[in-house]
């Protein structure tokens, strides 16, 4: 928790809906099934971004492994992901549910050798 004892995730969830009141959306589709398609988007092409940061083309010389910029890639995706959850009107405590009923069905699939 936070010094105000805020959770982490309701503070993220506050700052990404601030920030998407000022954004500029007249090319943001009007209907959530367009957001959520676009959002999508979004974050493939984050994540392909992030991959870059890596040295995935082993048939390249590597060159060092720059944390800050796969940190900020990461955190780009975090912003599509978290928006992705206004535009489902997912709370962090909904988040949180889903992903324990979703971490206990990767549990028995484990145990059951999915």
């Amino acid at each position: 928790m936070s010094e105000n004892n805020e959770d982490h995730l309701e503070i993220i969830f506050k700052m990404q809906k601030s920030l998407s009141e000022i954004m500029k959306l007249d090319r943001y589709p009007e209907n959530s099934e367009g957001r959520i398609s676009a959002l999508c988007t979004a974050i493939i092409h984050e994540a392909v971004e992030l991959q870059r940061t890596t040295n995935w083309k082993w048939w390249k010389t590597p060159t060092p492994f720059n944390i800050l910029e796969a940190r900020e890639e990461l955190i780009d995706i975090w912003h599509f992901v978290i928006q992705a959850s206004l535009e489902l009107n997912l709370t962090p405590k909904d988040i949180v549910e889903e992903y324990k009923k979703k971490n206990e069905i990767n549990r028995q699939r484990q145990k059951t050798g999915y």
